[in-house]
């Protein structure tokens, strides 16, 4: 089984790069920060109640989550309501973070992720896939850029989207959740010493996801 275990932090251009990697690829992609972020919509939805161990009991308690394929894209469905068109807003990306570092929502991700890998040629996407879901991946890369640059393609994102902010915030932003991602007790982000780390602060896209395919192809090779 191909399993392809891609990390990092928020901008270093994992989302897009791990999407052109399986066009290329011809397999599927695993996105698990949607799933995170599914249930932080559900939880936005309950009027975004207190964060605390007690009412993420309570809540997880009472919704299931599903990913499913739709022309070849990926849904995240919670208690049967799809929320992908809801999923890239900056207040659902913060909570997701958030909610992230806690052992029952982590259980959920844990269990769909897993069965999902089983049964499928995959590349999986997220911030503990080689450290924490994938140990033995076939590759592992990790994708990185600096605080600055990754700021500015967040902020260019959401600009897109019309949601207005400056530069400033979501470089602070930012900030605060690479220190919760990489400092939570449960899976941090960690590059491990197995995986390829790339640099993609002066490369383009194209070049970045250039460096990644090559890694992944001559392994595919070595294995055959």
């Amino acid at each position: 089984m191909l399993n392809i275990a891609i990390d990092g932090y928020m901008g270093s251009g994992k989302t897009s790069i791990s999407k052109k990697l399986a066009e290329a690829l011809h397999i599927k992609l695993l996105d698990t920060g949607a799933i995170f972020r599914g249930i932080a919509c559900a939880w936005l939805d309950l009027g975004n109640p207190e964060i605390s161990e007690e009412n993420i009991h309570t809540f997880m308690q009472k919704i299931h989550v599903a990913i499913k394929f739709i022309d070849n894209h990926q849904h995240v469905f919670v208690n049967h309501k799809d929320y992908t068109s809801q999923l890239r807003t900056e207040q659902v990306s913060q909570l997701a973070s958030k909610l992230s570092a806690f052992s029952e929502t982590r259980t959920q991700y844990e269990q769909i992720a897993r069965k999902f890998v089983k049964e499928n040629d995959c590349i999986v996407e997220g911030r503990d896939i080689g450290s924490s879901l994938l140990p033995n991946a076939t590759v592992k890369l990790f994708l990185d850029a600096t605080p600055e640059t990754r700021a500015k393609r967040r902020w260019l994102q959401l600009q897109e989207k019309g949601e207005q902010t400056t530069l400033e915030e979501v470089l602070k932003d930012l900030q605060e959740r690479d220190y919760r991602d990489s400092h939570r007790e449960i899976a941090p982000l960690k590059i491990m010493p197995d995986s390829y780390y790339i640099d993609s602060t002066n490369l383009t896209e194209e070049q970045a996801f250039s460096a990644c395919l090559q890694i992944v192809l001559q392994h595919i090779k070595q294995e055959q």
